[in-house]
């Protein structure tokens, strides 16, 4: 079964087409659309924005791969990106990245067993002034120590469990 956006997607991508000069214009939002609706962008989700705005799949693909803001492969219920820029490298970002690798047993790259974690590395957060800058899911946390890390995902497990 092909894959297809939700009747709600579909109102947000014509909504969002009415913004946007041409159709290829509009493709990282409708991306986001895509990554919001089904948690990742996969092939079939490709093929489905290059489908809804009349794009060459390898176009669709080239946006995909080139931004890192799109996740190629299924996260975790907290999508942890440590920013590890020049600012955030100088104030210790490696650092926060080793804390969180020893406390959720993985790596960069890697989701823990129970899918509630997904850790990675963003190249740049735009949050200089309080580097370094952590975002999970949609929101920033700065600055983060690697003596903050633990409190960050206890409250972040007591969340899942509450919810």
């Amino acid at each position: 079964m092909a894959l297809s956006f939700s009747p709600g997607a579909r109102q947000r991508v014509a909504r969002l087409l009415t913004q946007y000069p041409t159709k290829m214009a509009a493709c990282l939002p409708v991306l986001w659309i895509a990554q919001d609706e089904f948690g990742w962008i996969s092939e079939e989700a490709m093929q489905l924005v290059a489908e809804t705005l009349d794009l060459p799949l390898s176009h669709v693909y080239g946006v995909v791969s080139f931004y890192t803001m799109y996740n190629r492969k299924p996260v975790g219920r907290y999508h942890v990106q440590v920013c590890t820029n020049i600012s955030c490298m100088l104030q210790g970002a490696y650092d926060v990245m080793g804390r969180f690798e020893q406390q959720l047993g993985i790596k960069r790259g890697q989701t823990t067993a129970d899918g509630l974690f997904t850790l990675g590395e963003a190249e740049c957060l735009a949050a200089c002034g309080t580097a370094p800058c952590v975002q999970i899911n949609d929101k920033y946390f700065e600055p983060v120590r690697p003596e903050d890390v633990d409190q960050l995902i206890r409250t972040l497990r007591a969340e899942a469990q509450s919810t």
